[in-house]
């Protein structure tokens, strides 16, 4: 069959570019203390680049909810790739070439999240166009692809510094560009069908109007901050709030949170027809809120360590999990639906990491401190999905 007729071309074209967003998300956080080294950043300042990042996304993903059916889905998925690879090979050479590195950084962190950001919105729509059967279990897997990218980007840099040096991190940035260049090609080939085409899609007016929309869109925001706010500051609170070496705590820490996240994705992927969706988000809810407390209250750098592996188990199905129950209860909602959820969910990715650095600068740069009040998220999580099973089981 040819790659322009078989729909897998374009599940996997929609893995390939998890993974580009893996990589414009991940990257640059493996590089907070060196870029605070380096440009003598403090750590407000460093907060703010995942700030910018997830900040402009959110403002695309608020661009794309008319703009991407306008555009047609093709020319938007290619155009994501087209400004990541911008973006990444932009850290290579515009922070040295302005006389404000800071800006520099900043300017290619807008580059990059314009592409994640209409990567959030398209992938999933995407793959959930696409004629499979099980959606939840192909949502998960999809989002699984995710954490791959994150494991990838984690151990590929971490090995990439420690035998060719910190010191040439532009090159690997470089390298990174790669991913989404030759990605850009393949969804230029790939057939990509439109979520909508066979039904009347509700109208923005009538989604807004929805309550359980709405529940759903805080889930999305506290699923990107539970997420983010451990994952953006794994690297520098294993070293620094730790006191381990660099190569150990990336390794142990966003590597293996990265390893745990995916693996709650693919076991969810694998075991959902029979496991109870609202469920298993109120047992990793639990566990979420567990995982902050052992990260951040233990005086052991193991226990720390673990408390950052095991939330990324805990946080695995939230983001995907949301998506699934928002597509089987709201019909016919078509792109604006993803749009908005991955706006939210990108208010939740810049608001949790944010919090963080901010709580951890007041408390003088105490990282447990600020890690701590990160909690919050887990909790509205849980007892959001106790008000959903309340609404389920009074209206279905």
């Amino acid at each position: 069959m040819s790659i322009k007729s078989n729909y897998n071309h374009t599940i996997y074209a929609s893995y390939i570019g998890y993974i580009t967003q893996a990589i414009v998300n991940n990257f640059t956080p493996l590089l907070f203390l060196t870029f605070s080294r380096q440009f003598g950043l403090t750590l407000d300042k460093i907060a703010l680049i995942t700030t910018v990042n997830f900040g402009v996304q959110l403002i695309v993903d608020f661009l794309s909810a008319k703009a991407i059916d306008r555009i047609g889905y093709r020319i938007s998925v290619i155009l994501a790739h087209i400004f990541s690879a911008l973006g990444l090979c932009g850290l290579a050479v515009i922070p040295d070439l302005m006389k404000n590195s800071y800006a520099g950084i900043l300017v290619c962190v807008v580059l990059y999240a314009i592409g994640g950001g209409i990567i959030e919105v398209m992938i999933s729509p995407i793959v959930e166009a696409c004629p499979t059967e099980r959606k939840e279990a192909a949502m998960s897997l999809l989002h699984s692809f995710y954490c791959w990218g994150h494991v990838g980007v984690v151990i590929v840099s971490t090995l990439f510094f420690r035998f060719v040096g910190i010191g040439h991190w532009r090159i690997m940035a470089v390298l990174w560009a790669v991913i989404p260049i030759l990605n850009a090609v393949y969804f230029s080939q790939v057939p990509i069908y439109s979520i909508t085409q066979n039904e009347k899609p509700t109208p923005i007016k009538s989604l807004i109007r929805n309550k359980l929309f709405w529940l759903f869109i805080v889930f999305m925001i506290c699923a990107g901050a539970s997420e983010q706010a451990m994952s953006q500051w794994a690297s520098a609170f294993a070293e620094a709030g730790l006191g381990v070496s660099k190569t150990v705590g990336d390794l142990a820490g966003p590597c293996t949170f990265a390893i745990l996240m995916g693996t709650s994705r693919a076991l969810y992927g694998k075991f959902s027809h029979s496991l109870q969706l609202k469920k298993a988000m109120v047992l990793c809810a639990i566990l979420c809120i567990a995982s902050y407390l052992l990260a951040t209250l233990t005086k052991s750098p193991v226990a720390g360590l673990m408390g950052c592996a095991v939330c990324g188990f805990s946080v695995g199905i939230f983001w995907p999990g949301t998506f699934s129950l928002a597509s089987s209860r709201l019909k016919g909602a078509g792109t604006a639906m993803f749009a908005f959820m991955a706006l939210a969910g990108d208010i939740g990715c810049s608001a949790g990491p944010t919090l963080v650095g901010f709580i951890s600068k007041a408390a003088n740069d105490n990282l447990k401190t600020g890690l701590l009040t990160a909690i919050i998220f887990p909790i509205l999580i849980l007892i959001g999905t106790s008000f959903l099973n309340n609404r389920t089981s009074k209206k279905i």
